[in-house]
């Protein structure tokens, strides 16, 4: 059992990570006078009504000119949009604060795009601005929000379902990114990749508080974090981090894909019936009961599940609604502090494994979260195993650096699927005392679905290579790539059990 600590906050984690690489305004009214701005297509890009196809969407011309060439000062611009995820040719709204005249938006879908990794589908003309209101902080729970208009409505129709990123120039030259998920209509026979904006948003340190601390610390951390916000640093870190490249590799692949987000999980907005797969990222720590529920539903229905990322699935959470829509509101107070254990018991949000009744992820996932920060070389235990095909791994091979910072490891005598097979069993060093090893593995379902578990945070990281950091190598970029490209080739073609069934060796030594 993992002992109950908590976590330091994001800024620790990502040093580990990226090192080396009273009333409320009214904020539904009508933007200010001048603020919506002229849209402008700057490409002609497929239908809307259409599912994506990847491989046509690909085939079009992308940009490299869709990355922040210079950030400058947080308030020199700064926004957020009023939608987490859209279907193609709904609208939404931006909220933007800047100290110059104006801005302009132009907006990205991430892809393969031959290697230039996205394309440009609209760009607004020029749109008069300036400050908008301080942030608001809630008394009771620390939540933070930004109390702004609207200022410009951004259209997607004729934009494909995928992960995009508003790129935001103030007059001058400083940039963020806002990004937004066009979320797929149906998932029936495509590989899901979900966007983990609760994780995204649990991390935002945006107006000095989120789910791990505040000025002052832990006591007086967020207990329920809002979308009415900016994220911080460059607009979206967690997404460049832990999701940007994988989503890359699917793309280039070209296979039936749709897209979600954590909220659309949630919400079920968007049901996974008939889904072949789903694939969470690099990072999706906060689930809730029914985002957990749909994917165990699917599963159940042969859907194969992929978690690209550890400490997936560990804490629990409650969405509510904001002044801007429903489900806008992340609840976890990591505590019995959280007053629905007066009425609920089983909605207070704990870590899963010590909720009433506890609910280790490992049921789901198959193996738990154990270490951080954690450093070690991913080590290869069952190199004939299918996600090995075409890697020419041995037995003991190692990437170094590959596992960290955080890490999952096999649940002994805990909740776990069977059969389950470890795949790879590394050696770490470990800040959680006792915990020296990670593991990744590979389990089937009753149903044939096929579920995959990397057991660290820095796989997807890997397929940078040395721009990873931490020791990690250019050796990793095409053995994480080979493995992505198996298993989203295999959770592409129906249940991965039945062609591919686990052998289990959870009662063989390890190693």
């Amino acid at each position: 059992m993992r002992p109950r600590f908590v976590l330091p906050g994001l800024a620790c984690l990502l040093a580990l990570f990226t090192a080396g690489c009273s009333a409320s305004p009214d904020r539904t009214g009508p933007a200010e006078p001048g603020a919506t701005a002229a849209a402008a297509v700057v490409e002609s890009p497929p239908p809307s009504a259409q599912p994506l196809d990847s491989a046509a969407e690909n085939a079009l011309p992308g940009t490299a000119d869709w990355r922040i060439t210079r950030r400058g000062r947080a308030e020199e611009i700064e926004g957020y949009a009023d939608r987490v995820s859209v279907l193609p040719g709904e609208a939404f709204r931006l909220h933007v604060s800047t100290t110059r005249r104006a801005f302009r938006a132009e907006a990205f879908r991430i892809g393969w795009y031959g290697g230039l990794g996205a394309r440009r589908l609209w760009e607004s003309a020029e749109v008069p601005a300036g400050r908008q209101p301080a942030a608001e902080v809630d008394p009771v729970t620390s939540t933070v929000s930004a109390p702004w208009k609207p200022s410009l409505t951004v259209p997607t129709d004729g934009w494909p379902a995928g992960s995009y990123l508003v790129r935001l120039t103030a007059t001058g030259g400083a940039q963020r990114y806002v990004p937004v998920t066009v979320r797929s209509a149906e998932t029936t026979g495509r590989l899901v990749i979900v966007n983990a904006t609760t994780t995204w948003q649990a991390y935002n340190k945006w107006g000095g508080h989120d789910l791990y601390g505040g000025p002052a610390g832990f006591s007086d951390r967020s207990r329920a974090v809002s979308f009415d916000r900016p994220y911080d640093t460059d607009g979206a870190k967690l997404f460049r981090l832990f999701e940007l490249d994988a989503i890359t590799v699917a793309e280039r692949q070209g296979r039936p894909l749709a897209y979600l987000t954590d909220n659309d999980l949630h919400s079920g907005a968007t049901p996974l019936t008939g889904a072949r797969g789903l694939v969470t990222l690099g990072h999706d720590e906060y689930w809730s009961a029914a985002m957990w529920k749909n994917v165990e539903r699917a599963r159940d229905a042969g859907t194969n599940l992929a978690f690209l990322g550890a400490n997936a699935v560990n804490r629990h959470i409650r969405f509510a609604a904001t002044v801007l829509g429903e489900d806008r509101l992340v609840i976890c107070y990591k505590s019995e502090e959280d007053p629905i254990g007066r009425t609920d018991p089983s909605e207070v949000t704990v870590d899963w494994r010590i909720g009433s009744p506890p609910r280790p992820e490992s049921a789901l996932i198959g193996v738990q979260y154990t270490c951080f920060p954690a450093e070690g070389a991913f080590t290869v235990t069952r190199p004939r195993n299918w996600l090995f095909k075409g890697t020419g791994v041995r037995k003991g091979q190692a990437f170094p650096g590959l596992v960290g910072p955080e890490s999952d490891s096999i649940n002994i005598g805990g909740p776990t699927p069977r059969p389950l097979e470890v795949i790879a069993h590394s050696p770490i060093r470990c800040g959680t005392p006792g915990v020296s090893s990670s593991d990744a593995v590979y389990s089937t379902a009753d149903s044939g679905a096929g579920v995959f578990a990397s057991g660290t945070m820095r796989f997807v990281c890997g397929l940078r290579g040395t721009r990873c950091g931490h020791g990690v190598t250019d050796a990793a970029i095409p053995f994480v790539t080979r493995v992505l490209e198996n298993l989203y080739a295999a959770f592409s073609d129906g249940p991965a059990g039945i062609p591919h069934p686990a052998r289990d060796t959870l009662d063989q030594p390890l190693g």
